[in-house]
Parts: C-alpha cells; sequence; structure tokens
C-alpha cells in the first residue's frame, strides 16, 4: 500500500455515521488516513417546527461542524428524507460520489436496520462499490469523474441495538475498541443539538447522548475494553476480503 489510505463513511443522515463509526474514524484519522463523512440526506424531516429547506440547512450546519472537530471533509448527496429509492439514477448518484471522493476503505449502513432509508443507503453503496471501477457503466453527469481503479473495501456498521426487524441479535464480525477517542465520538454527536430536539418530540426520547454511551459500552464490554464499535465485512465476489481496515488499525 502505498499514499495516503482514504476513507469514507456513508450514511442515510446527519448524525448516523457520528453514532455508528465515528470513534473508529477519529482512529483511522490519528493514523494519517484521509476521512471524508458523506450522507444521503440533510436531515429534511427532522423537525415538527421548521420546514424542510430550514431544518435541512441547519442540520447540513451541524453535520460539518462535527467533521471540523475530526478533521475530516463533509458533503451531501441531498437525497431527501424517507425517499431514498433503489433505483438507477441513484446508483448513478452514489456511484459518481465515490469516483470523485476515491476511497480504499468504505464504511456504510448496515443491509438489515430499522427504517428504510438505512437500508436502502447500504444497498446503494454495495453497488456503488461494485460499479465505480466499471468504465462503461456512465453516471450521466456533465464531467464525471474517472472510474475507481479497483473495488474498496466495504463494511457495514452495526444496526441500531444491533438487533433485525425481529428483535434478533445480529453478531457483528469484530469489534474495535475506541475507548481512546470515544470522547471526541461524543462531541461530534453533540454537535446534532435539531435531531436530540426531534428524536425528544417524536420519539419521546430525551437520551441522545447517553444511548450512545450505553451502546458503545455495551459493545466494549464484549471485548473487555471500556467502548467499541462493531462492524461486518462485505467478502462476496469480488469484493476484497482481506480486512485492511484492521490492517490500518494494527499499525498504529
Amino acid at each position: 500500500m502505498t499514499g495516503q489510505t482514504r476513507i469514507l463513511a456513508i450514511h442515510a443522515h446527519p448524525d448516523d455515521v457520528e453514532f455508528q463509526c465515528a470513534g473508529v474514524l477519529a482512529l483511522l484519522k490519528q493514523n494519517g488516513c484521509h476521512v471524508t463523512i458523506m450522507t444521503m440526506t440533510p436531515g429534511d424531516c427532522g423537525s415538527a417546527e421548521l420546514a424542510p429547506e430550514d431544518i435541512a440547512q441547519i442540520r447540513r450546519e451541524e453535520a460539518l461542524e462535527a467533521a471540523n472537530l475530526l478533521g475530516a471533509d463533509y458533503d451531501c448527496l441531498e437525497f431527501r428524507d424517507l425517499s431514498i429509492c433503489f433505483d438507477n439514477e441513484s446508483r448513478r448518484r452514489v456511484t459518481e460520489a465515490l469516483r470523485k471522493c476515491r476511497p480504499d476503505i468504505v464504511l456504510t449502513a448496515p443491509p438489515v436496520d430499522y427504517m428504510a432509508d438505512h437500508e436502502i443507503t447500504s444497498r446503494l453503496v454495495r453497488d456503488a462499490c461494485f460499479s465505480a471501477p466499471t468504465p462503461n457503466y456512465d453516471t450521466d453527469v456533465a464531467a464525471p469523474a474517472a472510474p475507481l481503479d479497483r473495488i474498496p473495501h466495504l463494511y457495514y456498521v452495526d444496526p441500531i441495538e444491533g438487533t433485525d426487524w425481529f428483535g434478533q441479535r445480529i453478531e457483528p464480525e469484530f469489534i474495535i475498541d475506541i475507548s481512546l477517542t470515544f470522547e471526541l465520538k461524543q462531541q461530534m454527536l453533540a454537535c446534532h443539538t435539531s435531531q436530540r430536539d426531534w428524536l425528544l418530540k417524536q420519539h419521546g426520547i430525551d437520551e441522545y447522548l447517553d444511548s450512545c454511551e450505553r451502546w458503545s459500552a455495551h459493545r466494549g464490554q464484549e471485548i473487555g475494553v471500556g467502548y467499541g464499535e462493531a462492524f461486518r465485512q462485505h467478502k462476496g465476489h469480488p469484493y476484497p476480503s482481506d480486512n485492511r481496515l484492521l490492517h490500518e488499525l494494527s499499525s498504529m
């Protein structure tokens, strides 16, 4: 491996990345990797009081603030909440984003989770990793980025609460100790003030940071450390199956 390793963490909404994998992103950043955080939507349905574009602008700013704490780039693909569709137009958009970002490692939403935006994001990113190196796959933009040299290493973060639709446990493949970066993870999550307000209004949940701490501690306990984040790697043909994520972290 030569040059700076490029990491892309792409999930559905502002705060999803912070909740699920910001601790590992901080470790990778400390190890010299270039990190980009990308959201599919700007969180335009995340308010009971503000209009979609008003809350979207607030949440873009919160996401950028969180990325700045990490020293990461931030971008939004400008899909809309509850309207991410699995179709070729969407696949082209995500593929073009990967070609511009040029990641070596991609972290994304799990295939099974509690809502469709997460699951469709997972499918679109999986397909984009496959199609991004295919020269004849046209992304239908005026100035397209060049195809990738190869399929990036692809990893899925935990589903919320580590379970499927039926409450059955989804076993992670491996858990990474984030005890050294947990405080930064929480600081990044705390940037998303509007999401805390939304969850309180919509779901009656006023434990945004506490729930993140409890789940991170639960995953950490499974490997005998303070805090952890869990992952599974996509290893099906022809995706790379060597664990480059752990390799990057083992060189710290």
